[in-house]
């Protein structure tokens, strides 16, 4: 596994197995209530384990994508594999970008090598998409950083800076740092005085069960909310900013997140909060042209929405319906929030306008594409 900082959480996501060739993740599904560490050892472990969100967040996708290439190219380094390996992992979910990019990074580097080369050169470049996801979270959480600053000192009583997010863009949903929440761990160590609304995001509850766990191995103070909550808070004044993290970003600044970021942009405007999206670069699709036409909108599972897990007051955990039966249930995992409710997006290279002309200005090698 790439290199980690003292500031990266005391928490892996994903990293190479003692034996060196293995791939241990932290299997998210347990989370929060227990640590378990799942390792993968095949191209089907990692495909089950991106389809399952035992692994979730469109850069871990992205990493544990070229992990699964590496796992793919340890038993069988033909042509035929690349090309099958590729094609099973993009088709795992549709709406993270990460997956793709990380997909042809692994294949634009072992199409060339010779058999016997492919096994070393994609274990080598997965651990480069790895480290590389640390270094660019880094550079979001640098960027962003003054944003919350500004703040604090404009608020100038002492309080605390409020940050309501969606979902969970952290630690968890990267390789290190996260991405709207990299701001946030700065700002932290720093001795900001921050606070974050976590939404609980349902269906999955990643807001509850992930972001709430990661902020409490940070030490920063948060509190879970219910996901119609934030709208109130911003019109009590309870709320200085809202950053989320996104799936896929296209080139005219549309945004795709968790289902029910759109609301948050809404109520954000109407309060005149500013309303930022932290992305990596590799979130960008720059074949898309307009997101809100173009954008595909994963629907995942209706169990997803009809059953909930959680640790009973006996310390088990059980999982328990909510809906009557045969209830026709629509489970939507995404939705597209338009440029114009975007204050800003926080890219490692800086905060650009969301909007072709301001993505193209901190990446001019995309041109107006």
């Amino acid at each position: 596994m790439a290199e980690r900082t003292t500031s990266d959480l005391t928490f892996r996501t994903i990293g190479l197995a003692d034996d060196r060739w293995a791939v241990d993740i932290l299997d998210q599904t347990h989370l929060p209530h227990e640590h378990v560490t799942k390792r993968l050892e095949t191209l089907g472990d990692a495909v089950e384990a991106i389809s399952a969100m035992r692994v979730r967040g469109a850069p871990l996708i992205g990493a544990t994508a070229a992990y699964g290439m590496a796992l793919a190219m340890h038993d069988d380094c033909g042509d035929e594999n690349v090309e099958k390996a590729a094609s099973a992992l993009v088709a795992t979910r549709p709406t993270a970008i990460n997956l793709a990019w990380a997909v042809n990074e692994m294949r634009s580097v072992l199409q060339p090598l010779g058999a016997n080369a492919r096994r070393d050169g994609a274990y080598k470049r997965a651990a480069e998409i790895a480290a590389e996801d640390i270094g660019i979270n880094r550079g979001i959480g640098e960027q962003g950083l003054p944003l919350l600053e500004e703040i604090a000192k404009s608020k100038g009583d002492g309080s605390p800076v409020n940050v309501l997010t969606h979902c969970n863009a952290g630690a968890l949903a990267t390789v290190g740092w996260g991405t709207a929440t990299a701001p946030v761990y700065m700002a932290h160590e720093k001795g900001l005085d921050i606070h974050v609304w976590v939404d609980e995001t349902r269906p999955r509850n990643q807001g509850a069960s992930l972001t709430a766990w990661e902020l409490g191995q940070r030490g920063v103070p948060y509190t879970v909310i219910a996901d119609n909550t934030g709208g109130h808070l911003m019109q009590q004044g309870d709320v200085d900013i809202c950053i989320t993290g996104t799936d896929r970003t296209a080139a005219n600044g549309d945004v795709a997140n968790k289902i029910g970021t759109y609301l948050k942009a809404l109520a954000a405007r109407d309060n005149n909060i500013p309303f930022y999206v932290a992305l990596p670069s590799p979130t960008i699709d720059w074949s898309i042209q307009d997101g809100m036409k173009d954008i595909p909108i994963e629907q995942r599972s209706a169990d997803e929405v009809s059953w909930i897990s959680g640790r009973t007051t006996s310390g088990t955990i059980e999982r328990v319906c909510l809906v009557p039966d045969e209830l026709a249930v629509a489970n939507y995992a995404f939705d597209v929030t338009p440029a114009r409710l975007v204050t800003g997006l926080i890219t490692e290279r800086g905060i650009a306008e969301a909007s072709r002309k301001g993505l193209a200005t901190l990446f001019p090698e995309h041109g107006t594409t």
